[in-house]
C-alpha cells in the first residue's frame, strides 16, 4: 500500500533545518513483512512498537512541531519481526486542510496534526498532540494502523488533550489536562476512568497562557508545572516566548479532592518538556524527576533533576542529579506515580553542544548510579520505551527504540536488555526505510484473555 501526498517536499530546494537530513519527511506509506534480524528478539514480545512524529505533507510547514503525524510501527511475534508499516494519522487537517482556528480565537479541536505520542487506554489506541483532540488508530492484529477518527470521550471533552497523559497503575484511570491560549481557563484538569468514561473536568486558575507540555502524577496527587514559556501569537515560529519574569511554580492537587484547592509552590525559572516520574514520600513530601532546561532562550542542555516538595514547609528543594545532556525520560510505566528505582534517558554525544542524541542512560535513582550505552558515530536513538519481561512492575524488561544511521541513511529497531544496557543490543531489526526523527511511542503488547 502506498500513498503520495499532493504536495511533497521538494528535494531540489534547500530545505530549512527542520525539513533536512533525518528531520526530512518520507513521502509514502509502506507495509513490508519478515524483516531481517541480527541477534535474538525476546520471544515474550508479542505486540506493536509504535512511535509517532512529525512528517509534513506540506513543504510550507514552518516548525518541526507542526508536521502532520505519522506513526511508524513494527510488529513482533514469537521472536520474529513480522512487519513494518508507517501511516499518516488522517486528521481533518491532513485530509481536508482544516486548521486549528479561523482567526477569531475559536478553535476546531478536531483539527490538528496528532504528531506527538501514541498511547493505549480502555481498548483504544490514541495518537496525541497537545493542541487538539486525540485521534484513534486501529492497531489490532491484521490491521494497517488505519485512522478511526477523532476521539472526544463521547462529546464530554471540551478542551485539547495533553500528549502526556498518565495512567494510574492502581485504578486504571487516565489523568490528563488541556491548556488554552486565547482566553481563560488556560488550564483544565481531566480524569477518565478505567472504562474510558470522562469523569472529571475541572478548570484551574493560572495567571496566563503558557506552554504546558507535561505534568506529574503520584498515588495521592496531581502536580502541574506553570513555567515561563508564555503565549505570544506574534512570535516567529512557535507562538511562545521565554519570559522568566512570569515566574515558575508547581501546583499540587489532591487526587481525592479533584475540585479542591491547588496549592502553588515557587521554583527557579526553568522549563521542562518531560517528566520522568513522581511519587509520594510519606504524608508531606513529593519527589519529582524531570529533564530540566535552565532556559529556552539559548542552548542550555536538558539534564536530569530532582525536585522534592515539602508540603508542611511550603518549599521545593531543587537538585541536579547529572550533568549529562538527557531528554525523553521513561520508566516502566506500570510504576507511574509510584517509587520507581530505574529511569531511562536518551543522552547526547556532546553535552552542551546541542548535538543530536547518540546514547541511552539507565539511572539507578536509589544509588545514583548511571549505566550508559553509546550507539557509535552517526547512530542516533530516539526515545526508548520499556517493554516488560513479566508481570512484576519494576522487574526485568527491554528498551525498544528506533536508531538512525547517518552513514547509510537507514534506520533500525533496536532492543536492549534494560538490566544490562552496556552490553548493547540483544536484537537489531533492519527496517525497509529511514524513520525520521520523532517524538514519543510505546510498546503495546497484545491484550491477553
Amino acid at each position: 500500500m502506498t500513498a503520495t501526498p499532493s504536495t511533497a517536499v521538494s528535494e531540489s530546494s534547500a530545505p530549512p533545518p527542520h525539513l533536512a537530513g533525518n528531520f526530512a519527511p518520507v513521502t509514502d506509506e509502506l507495509t513490508t513483512y519478515d524483516l531481517p534480524v541480527a541477534g535474538t528478539i525476546p520471544p515474550e514480545l508479542t505486540g506493536w512498537y509504535l512511535r509517532n512524529g512529525p512528517n509534513p505533507q506540506d513543504a510550507a510547514s514552518r516548525h518541526w512541531f507542526f508536521g502532520d503525524g505519522m506513526v511508524h510501527g513494527v510488529r513482533l511475534e514469537g521472536g520474529r519481526a513480522v512487519s513494518y508499516r508507517n501511516r499518516w494519522v488522517r486528521t481533518s487537517t491532513f485530509t481536508d486542510g482544516i486548521r486549528f482556528g479561523d482567526g477569531s480565537g475559536r478553535r476546531n479541536l478536531a483539527a490538528g496534526v496528532a504528531n506527538t505520542h501514541v498511547v493505549r487506554h480502555a481498548g483504544r489506541t490514541l495518537a496525541l498532540v497537545e493542541s487538539s483532540f486525540p485521534y484513534e488508530i486501529d492497531c489490532r492484529p491484521g490491521h494497517e494502523l488505519e485512522t478511526v477518527g477523532s476521539h472526544d470521550f463521547g462529546g464530554w471533552l471540551a478542551t485539547a488533550m495533553t500528549a502526556h497523559p498518565k495512567t494510574c497503575p492502581t485504578t486504571g484511570e487516565l489523568h490528563f489536562f488541556g491548556y488554552g491560549r486565547s482566553s481563560a481557563p488556560y488550564l483544565t484538569y481531566h480524569r477518565a476512568d478505567a472504562a474510558g468514561e470522562l469523569v472529571v473536568s475541572r478548570p484551574i486558575d493560572v495567571p496566563g497562557a503558557t506552554m504546558m507540555h507535561d505534568f506529574h502524577l503520584t498515588a495521592r496527587h496531581v502536580i502541574f508545572m506553570d513555567l515561563p514559556m508564555v503565549h505570544d501569537r506574534d512570535h516567529a515560529g512557535m507562538p511562545y516566548r521565554w519570559d522568566p519574569e512570569y515566574g515558575a511554580r508547581l501546583g499540587v492537587l489532591r487526587r481525592d479532592d479533584p475540585h479542591g484547592e491547588v496549592r502553588w509552590l515557587e521554583i527557579d525559572p526553568c522549563y521542562v518538556f518531560h517528566s520522568l516520574n513522581a511519587h509520594d514520600d510519606g504524608d508531606q513530601r513529593i519527589v519529582l524527576y524531570v529533564s530540566r532546561y535552565a532556559t529556552l532562550a539559548g542552548h542550555a542542555p536538558p539534564c536530569l533533576w530532582r525536585w522534592t516538595i515539602d508540603l508542611a514547609a511550603g518549599t521545593v528543594a531543587e537538585e541536579q542529579i547529572d550533568d549529562q545532556m538527557g531528554e525523553f525520560p521513561r520508566i516502566d510505566d506500570r510504576l507511574a506515580g509510584l517509587p520507581a528505582r530505574f529511569g531511562h534517558v536518551t543522552a547526547a554525544e556532546a553535552p552542551g553542544t546541542g548535538a543530536i542524541p547518540g546514547a541511552l542512560l539507565r539511572y539507578d535513582l536509589r544509588t545514583g548510579g548511571v549505566a550508559r550505552y553509546d550507539f557509535g558515530p552517526g547512530r542516533t536513538p530516539g526515545e526508548a520505551a520499556f517493554a516488560p519481561a513479566d508481570d512484576r512492575p519494576g522487574g526485568p524488561g527491554w528498551l525498544i527504540t528506533y536508531v538512525y544511521d547517518a552513514t547509510t541513511d537507514t534506520s533500525d529497531l533496536v532492543i536492549l536488555d534494560a538490566e544490562d544496557v552496556t552490553a548493547g543490543p540483544v536484537a537489531t531489526v533492519s527496517l525497509p526505510r529511514r524513520v525520521p526523527y520523532g517524538f514519543h511511542g510505546n510498546w503495546l503488547p497484545d491484550p491477553t484473555g
